[in-house]
């Protein structure tokens, strides 16, 4: 028998012996499993893994695997309970003074490129892409009111936080939102309110820099989970939870950032029940929700989530301009306190013209006509860079077309690896991300990751994969 028709078997007895069992009841042992059932100890570690991943178990590191609570149907539910996280909270205490080097902040912003260079780095949009014309005159009428420069209240202004809930859904209200002074910021307050110096924090692999970057300033471990082509792998992640004994996962379920991956309706559930299983909190990263290229875009995490497992994060720097920075946070329950409280330390407030300005910005039909035309804009470049690498360099290989986001994610041949490519590019005239920064631990091949919205237009593009193609044929071949 397969070891996979082994564990679909012992999942299906397992499942069935837990159904008369109650909440809390422990299961026997990995060593009694084997010897009662006759398999191996990967088939037992899998079958666990699935079970949690389904929300049916719970494993405890050191302790066991025990039966979890059930959850009614959701007509059925009462008023969401949220007490679980006053222990998972337990040990997280902010301490302001904590000194940090934060080393090299991967994904900051870029340094200024030699005349004639074509940007295929960085991660934000050129100058003829953002709503220039849209910002100065939000900016001109939030000026004009009489309480512009007014202290703004710590969450934020009423009318900019119910924007940013009716957003991120019909579950969300106002007074779940917190409006932070963009994403980076949001990030490294979420990191160091939800986890204590030390405590792993699971995340994707690849995954943003940003993230790592602030993540190890916070004193947090990453901990890498694979994807596959359908976003985190939910067995993986009940074993990493299991096995660390992690409660906080950092994940961008849409148009994730390297590789564009959208995580699958299946999954989008699982993962949330995953990490409720474990005690853990969510930081769903939605920073790309305004970058999609004319398609659906899924609802966000947050907005079928009660329990105040998902931590929504989102902005609006990418889709509109790198100093409007303004973005929010979703959080329900005792954690909303500890980031207002985290915020008054930090910084008191976000500034209120710039609030002032969102509002005036989201609130007029002139921003739906700048996504719209940025959709559009984002898909022909997406298209046109592909095109032109598949032409210039057909070995290199492109892991999707994009349905959103900046950026393609390529794989390089084994011969050639991402500074040698990332250097020769740059003496051709062409700016690229190497690949291994992508990763919290050793990159498993060679990637770049190359943005289409950072040139000027197309046909930098096309001179782009040439220049690559130029660069590539001056290294050594195997």
């Amino acid at each position: 028998m397969s070891d996979s028709s082994s564990t679909d078997v012992l999942t299906a007895i397992l499942r069935t012996e837990i159904a008369a069992l109650e909440p809390g009841d422990r299961l026997p042992s990995s060593r009694e499993l084997i010897a009662r059932h006759g398999v191996g100890p990967v088939t037992v570690s899998r079958a666990i893994a699935l079970l949690a991943a389904e929300g049916i178990v719970v494993t405890r590191p050191g302790s066991g695997t025990y039966v979890a609570t059930r959850r009614p149907p959701a007509s059925e539910e009462g008023p969401a309970d949220t007490s679980w996280q006053t222990v998972a909270l337990a040990g997280r205490a902010f301490d302001p003074g904590r000194a940090f080097d934060p080393g090299g902040a991967a994904n900051g912003p870029s340094e200024e490129l030699p005349p004639g260079t074509v940007a295929l780095s960085g991660g934000y949009l050129h100058e003829s892409l953002r709503p220039a014309r849209e910002l100065s005159a939000a900016l001109a009428r939030a000026a004009r009111r009489p309480d512009a420069w007014h202290r703004a209240p710590v969450a934020g202004l009423a009318p900019l936080r119910a924007l940013f809930a009716r957003q991120a859904g019909n579950g969300v209200n106002p007074e779940d939102v917190l409006v932070t002074g963009g994403g980076q910021g949001a990030l490294s307050m979420l990191f160091r309110a939800l986890a204590a110096p030390g405590s792993p924090l699971l995340v994707e692999s690849p995954t943003y820099p940003g993230a790592l970057a602030a993540a190890r300033a916070a004193g947090l471990r990453p901990v890498a989970v694979p994807m596959d082509g359908d976003g985190i792998r939910p067995d993986l992640l009940a074993d990493a939870f299991a096995m660390t004994g992690a409660r906080l996962l950092y994940c961008q379920p849409t148009f994730h950032n390297p590789t564009g991956t959208v995580l699958a309706p299946e999954r989008r559930r699982q993962v949330v029940d995953v990490a409720r299983a474990a005690g853990a909190f969510l930081i769903e990263d939605d920073f790309a929700r305004h970058l999609g290229h004319g398609g659906p875009v899924p609802r966000p995490l947050v907005a079928d989530d009660r329990d105040g497992t998902v931590v929504h994060l989102t902005s609006l720097t990418k889709p509109a301009s790198p100093s409007l920075r303004i973005g929010a946070l979703v959080a329900r329950g005792p954690v909303v306190h500890r980031l207002r409280g985290m915020r008054q330390v930090d910084d008191f407030f976000t500034a209120r013209p710039l609030q002032e300005a969102a509002v005036e910005l989201l609130s007029t039909p002139a921003w739906d006509r700048h996504l719209r035309a940025l959709a559009t804009a984002l898909r022909t470049r997406s298209t046109a860079l592909a095109t032109a690498l598949a032409r210039e360099l057909p070995d290199w290989t492109l892991a999707r077309h994009p349905a959103g986001g900046l950026h393609l994610w390529l794989r390089l041949p084994d011969r050639l690896t991402d500074t040698a490519v990332a250097d020769a590019a740059r003496l051709h005239g062409v700016s690229v991300d190497a690949g291994h920064r992508y990763f919290p631990t050793d990159p498993p091949a060679s990637h770049l990751r190359l943005g289409f919205a950072a040139a000027a237009d197309t046909a930098d593009l096309t001179e782009a994969a040439h220049r690559l193609a130029a660069a590539a044929h001056t290294l050594p071949r195997a």
